[in-house]
């Protein structure tokens, strides 16, 4: 090895350890040392070296949480041992009868139990050899699980190496999504049109289990451990010693817990945490009790279904019994229409609920609810309370009606095909506006610097900006009057939105917030049409022929252009000088002109890319979704759904042999 490869080996090896120490800080110690900018540049020039020397890349290298290619389907795999489910002790009694079993079968043995918070999450083992993670498992039936190691390597708490004296060995714990990024996912679903999770244990176990690690990725999930296994037995005398070892090795164990001497003190932490549980950062449903020592534990046994040493204490669920004595409608910052129960006053949980989220009408169809009737209402932690039931059907219940325009700005009212959400699409309506201003600024859009937040909810609040079109007649002396807006910033913010004029219409496309319409869409639709007015007036049809827009996508533009609100949006922009034509692109011409492929599986010679050029050069389009409008799916070994929906749709099936004859070699 040279001596440039030697340097770039010591410093790739120095900056894993930084970033591996970092990571714990702030993924399982919740205790960061350095800002998301300094962690960001050292991972950055991590990538760039890694890069120049490919060599020297390594599975445990933090650069490699996140792998390149989708999954097509889990592979099943035999756990070491069962993953057993847990018997449930539903009040106080119940777990003073657990108590009282295990105190007869111990006799008059000494032994203390190990209280921890039973995490509402998706139980998962991860394996380890030669001190690398290897494989992670889903509980699946607790005996069979599912393969998500390419999944389970995006959780940042999970420690992809563990350097230590055990060669190989087994963790167990739950993988959980926190209450923020629960929020924070069901915001961005409900601007996607996509239906929301119900809980954060629903949205942990879909993300562990997504076909593409990048989608797992972007959801911040959390992993905690609570088992330490070789070969399928627990390796340490006591369960509290095996949680102390977790700790110790990097892996994130719950500091909430403790070693009780009996069930008085059990209950005592039970109680405890039922009280403190909305001041947690995420679920928990209970609280989960084991003997401590491991000699007992196997004294003690197992049944068919649950260890004899273990019990689940199982917090009441905080529900109310109330009237629905009208439902109203909120238009959220992405347009979505929210139907929104409300109630006859209530006490949940201590809280006094007056309102309560039902979504959107297909779950208001699935309650069978009407005005009038009675339901069980139901608070969990932070969570907007939600209607869980109807109990029963009043006298004189009404059916609701979704208002036929914005209840907001009267805009027009979109409900796309296989939707949930209804939606106003008038980019100004001031239920909107934060967000429609946020976007249009925001970088690789119209990149207007200094328009961040804080800016905007004031020039929202003071009635600067009503429309988009504002921004481009603000005066420095508007701008002035706000805070931490002195001369000098003012200029600066004029002088950038003025910039914004220059930028193509691509920019000016994505800028407008029309669903569906990201900077690549705006892009393709830009080369195509050559100007924004040509994009306006094309009908449905004439939309589709752009390179990769759909019928949801041209749905989507046909909608946005026929609200006349976005047309006078529109106009004003074209007067404020903002670029609203560029160059066509040319389409390339070839014997696949007009033919749509879908690739799945993996071929013989050819890898996705390379087959994906070879298409395009010869006229041809690739798309990432089988339907009617696909010509030909193009299938290897290990295809997976795709080949089953062109079966479906009897869309034809050909190997690589033939899509290079029909490419002409």
């Amino acid at each position: 090895m040279n001596r440039m490869a030697e340097d770039a080996r010591t410093e790739i090896d120095a900056l894993r350890e930084t970033l591996r120490h970092h990571e714990h800080l702030y993924y399982v110690l919740d205790q960061p040392e350095i800002s998301d900018a300094e962690y960001d540049r050292l991972m950055g020039r991590l990538r760039e070296l890694e890069a120049a020397h490919p060599e020297l890349r390594a599975p445990d290298s933090p650069t490699q949480r996140v792998g390149g290619k989708p999954r097509e389907g889990f592979v099943k795999v035999h756990h070491s041992a069962p993953m057993l489910s847990l018997d449930n002790a539903l009040n106080e009694g119940e777990l003073r009868d657990f108590d009282r079993r295990v105190r007869q079968l111990l006799g008059d043995a000494p032994f203390r139990y190990v209280a921890e918070l039973k995490l509402d999450g998706l139980s998962m083992a991860a394996h380890y050899r030669d001190g690398l993670f290897r494989q992670a498992v889903t509980r699946g039936d607790g005996l069979i699980g599912e393969d998500v190691t390419e999944n389970a390597r995006t959780i940042r708490s999970l420690p992809l190496r563990v350097p230590g004296p055990l060669a190989e060995f087994e963790v167990r714990g739950e993988v959980v999504m926190n209450r923020k990024a629960f929020e924070r996912l069901n915001a961005e679903r409900d601007q996607q049109g996509l239906s929301r999770f119900a809980n954060p244990r629903n949205a942990a176990a879909g993300s562990i289990r997504v076909l593409e690690p990048q989608i797992t990725a972007a959801r911040r999930l959390d992993y905690y451990t609570y088992f330490l296994f070789v070969n399928g037995e627990p390796c340490l005398a006591s369960h509290w010693e095996s949680l102390e070892a977790l700790s110790r090795m990097g892996f994130k164990v719950n500091p909430n817990r403790r070693l009780c001497r009996d069930v008085e003190e059990l209950l005592a932490f039970c109680r405890e945490w039922e009280e403190r549980r909305d001041k947690l950062g995420y679920e928990i449903d209970g609280v989960v009790v084991k003997v401590d020592s491991i000699a007992q534990q196997r004294e003690l046994g197992w049944t068919a279904k649950a260890p004899r040493w273990a019990i689940a204490f199982k917090y009441a669920a905080r529900q109310a019994e109330t009237a629905v004595e009208d439902i109203g409608v909120q238009v959220g910052r992405t347009g979505a229409l929210t139907p929104v129960a409300h109630l006859a006053p209530v006490e949940v949980g201590g809280v006094t609920v007056s309102r309560a989220t039902l979504h959107n009408e297909d779950e208001i169809g699935r309650l069978g609810l009407e005005i009038g009737d009675s339901v069980l209402v139901e608070r969990s932690g932070d969570v907007i309370p939600k209607v869980v039931r109807v109990t029963s059907h009043g006298a004189g219940r009404r059916p609701f009606r979704m208002p036929p325009a914005c209840p907001v700005c009267g805009g027009k009212i979109v409900r796309e095909e296989g939707e949930a959400a209804s939606r106003c699409i008038n980019t100004d309506c001031p239920a909107r506006l934060k967000e429609s201003v946020l976007h249009f600024a925001s970088r690789g859009v119209m990149d207007i610097d200094g328009m961040g937040e804080s800016l905007v909810d004031q020039l929202v609040a003071k009635g600067l900006v009503k429309s988009l079109v504002d921004i481009y007649h603000l005066s420095a002396s508007q701008l002035g009057g706000l805070d931490r807006m002195g001369s000098k910033s003012a200029e600066k913010l004029l002088g950038n939105i003025e910039r914004s004029k220059r930028f193509p219409l691509p920019r000016v496309l994505s800028a407008l917030g029309i669903r569906f319409v990201g900077g690549r869409t705006a892009q393709l639709l830009a080369e195509h049409f050559g100007s924004l007015d040509a994009v306006a007036e094309a009908d449905r049809e004439t939309l589709q022929q752009a390179e990769e827009v759909g019928p949801k996508v041209a749905e989507s533009i046909w909608d946005f252009f026929r609200e006349d609100r976005n047309c006078e949006l529109v106009e004003g922009l074209r007067k404020a000088g903002l670029q609203f034509v560029c160059a066509q692109k040319h389409k390339k011409t070839g014997p696949l002109e007009g033919r749509t492929f879908v690739l799945t599986g993996t071929l013989p010679h050819l890898t996705r890319d390379e087959a994906k050029a070879k298409i395009e050069a010869a006229g041809g389009k690739v798309t990432g979704s089988v339907s009617q409008r696909t010509h030909y799916v193009v299938a290897g070994e290990e295809a997976g759904s795709k080949l089953d929906k062109a079966r479906e749709l009897g869309v034809p099936v050909i190997g690589e042999a033939e899509l290079l004859k029909l490419v002409g070699g």
